[in-house]
């Protein structure tokens, strides 16, 4: 298929999915989430959210209903990931789920599908582990040492995880691990498989989860292998093309994020200028002047485009339409500008920024982190430079 025919909608687009996900979010006001920053890994995960979420059917939007879930497009997952963000909550906790099984469901076995999507529809299994990135290859996956050896009906696996997020909250990881040496394979991408690990029964059977403090409250950790043996049923597909199966998701997964950093905007949209209108300083609000108007209005400008290179991006996924270049493209653009409107909005709060109570200090730091991760900036960068403009490889 094409582009040529392929719609997207303007506007406000699953305006009842946007009225019911705000009305959970309403129920989770910033008490709620800098009370969550108070306390250590084991108290941090936003638990109740979460439940709410899933028992409204939200994170089980994505998987069809042959399989008990809602069987909704990809940009209705877009959409309620935005609302989380937009009213001020973090969806980090959860939206691996959205585009995680996606793996499983575009590659796993029909037994495979059975046992796990229904029971991960209605939230009885929580999928919200990755591992993939190591402490030593960073982004240059294909060099991952993390090993499965063949023994048997088992597998062994050793090896380390890095910023493996919610994997102390959540019953199944999806594992990437090298099963044949790179040495040994015609391409790099090849000899990679993944896995859909029980954590139930690996951790203290070879499994250690280690949590990792950082700037934010995002529930990451180290995941440690050592001769941990899980069942030969844990592959999905065929052995080796681990690699290319996970590729495959990374569209859905940018597309997703995206959704997320257009909501850190638009929260961050609202407070800059309500604040500013309301501020006095100098007898005039402080909005009148050029130095606090003009970068809450450029940031907007940015807002609207990335709003519309998601929106392209969902439409060409879910049209079956290739939307590599779209979707990383949506995923830059939906970065820099929540950043930007972030930035602007500490600006604009003056020393009242710093202050928690005002939440805009926490969520300006949750919009950081997608900058970097999942996919940086430069990565990005270097996809369209190679693979759309038609430049040499920059790394």
């Amino acid at each position: 298929m094409t582009e040529e025919g392929v719609s997207l909608d303007l506007g406000d687009d699953y305006s009842e999915i946007r009225e019911a996900v705000t009305k959970i979010c309403d129920e989770y006001p910033g008490e709620y989430w800098r009370g969550l920053e108070d306390q250590g890994p084991e108290g941090s995960y936003p638990t109740a959210f979460v439940k709410a979420l899933t028992a409204a059917g939200f994170l089980g939007a994505l998987i069809p209903e042959e399989y008990g879930g809602s069987g909704l497009p990809i940009r209705a997952g877009a959409v309620i990931l935005e609302t989380v963000h937009a009213n001020g909550c973090s969806a980090a906790a959860c939206h691996a789920q959205m585009y995680i099984m996606g793996t499983l469901l575009r590659h796993g076995s029909e037994e495979q599908k059975r046992t796990y999507l229904p029971k991960i529809a209605t939230g009885e299994l929580r999928l919200q582990a990755f591992g993939v990135t190591e402490p030593t290859t960073g982004t240059d996956t294909t060099q991952t040492r993390t090993k499965a050896e063949k023994d048997g009906n088992s597998y062994i696996v050793n090896g380390q995880k890095v910023w493996t997020s919610r994997a102390l909250h959540s019953d199944l990881m999806l594992l990437l691990a090298r099963t044949t040496p790179a040495d040994k394979v015609e391409k790099r991408v090849d000899g990679i498989s993944v896995f859909l690990v029980d954590l139930r029964e690996a951790v203290g059977n070879g499994c250690e989860i280690k949590p990792l403090d950082a700037m934010i409250n995002h529930n990451t950790t180290e995941v440690f292998f050592d001769d941990c043996r899980i069942p030969a049923s844990s592959l999905i597909g065929e052995e080796g093309r681990g690699f290319r199966y996970i590729l495959d998701g990374m569209n859905a997964e940018r597309i997703l994020i995206s959704g997320e950093s257009i909501g850190d905007a638009r929260y961050f949209t609202k407070k800059a200028v309500d604040y500013s209108n309301e501020r006095i300083v100098f007898g005039r609000p402080i909005g009148s002047n050029q130095g606090i108007q003009f970068p809450i209005a450029t940031a907007y400008a940015d807002l609207k485009a990335a709003d519309l290179m998601a929106r392209k991006a969902a439409a060409l996924f879910d049209a079956g339409v290739e939307c590599g270049a779209e979707a990383n493209i949506a995923k830059h653009l939906a970065a820099e500008a929540a950043w930007k409107m972030g930035e602007a909005a500490m600006q604009t709060f003056g020393g009242f920024a710093f202050a928690r109570e005002y939440d805009i200090e926490r969520k300006w730091r949750e919009a950081r982190l997608y900058r970097t991760a999942p996919i940086s900036t430069n990565l990005i960068l270097s996809y369209i430079g190679q693979h759309v403009l038609g430049m040499p490889r920059s790394f």
